[in-house]
């Protein structure tokens, strides 16, 4: 029976744990503790993918041998960028701002194995085209699910599925901060038993 090896979510995100359990295997989680903000003239999807791989990056010393799984979500409409807004303020304004409009929500996931130094690294884009928004829909949203901590201020595995007009994309869980279909591949290259 082979062992699987040591697995570590550099992550404390809740949603990222929640999608990572699905998959039955054992892990921990560790805070990377870096500073994600985007480098002068970085596109969204270079700054997403940058980020995974330093966020594994970071935790690797103290989990030597281990595989280490990092991922980052930008949400954008050219180079306009939707954050975590951290206030019901600044909520109601990004909801305002994308009201009618497709953003496109890239999440990036690295698997890095701290032991040979090589990573896997995949960005998986979704386009969710938010419906036209009136000023009370959005209050009522923000009220009922509280969605500060959310990338685009929206959490489409919620009630915030109910402001869309439609999601594309390849992969279901990438819109909640994981993409699952992308990580199972990574984790499989590496000799981890999936399912």
């Amino acid at each position: 029976m082979s062992t699987q090896p040591r697995l570590v979510l550099a992550s404390t995100s809740v949603y990222r744990k929640q999608l990572l359990e699905r998959f039955g295997l054992p892990f921990e989680t560790a805070r990377p503790d870096l500073d994600e903000s985007p480098l002068p003239g970085e596109t969204p999807v270079v700054t997403a993918e940058r980020l995974a791989l330093e966020k594994a990056r970071a935790v690797a010393p103290r989990f030597p041998g281990a595989l280490i799984i990092g991922s980052d979500q930008v949400a954008h409409r050219g180079n306009e960028r939707f954050g975590k807004p951290g206030t019901v303020e600044r909520a109601i304004a990004q909801l305002q701002a994308m009201s009618g409009k497709s953003i496109v929500f890239h999440t990036a996931v690295c698997l890095y194995n701290s032991a040979t130094g090589q990573y896997l690294l995949e960005g998986v884009p979704t386009e969710a085209k938010f419906r036209p928004l009136s000023e009370a829909e959005i209050v009522r949203y923000v009220e009922r699910e509280k969605p500060l901590d959310c990338a685009g201020s929206a959490k489409s595995e919620g009630l915030g599925i109910s402001l869309l007009d439609y999601m594309r994309g390849d992969d279901p869980t990438a819109l909640i901060g994981l993409p699952l279909i992308a990580l199972a591949r990574m984790l499989r290259a590496e000799g981890v038993q999936v399912p």
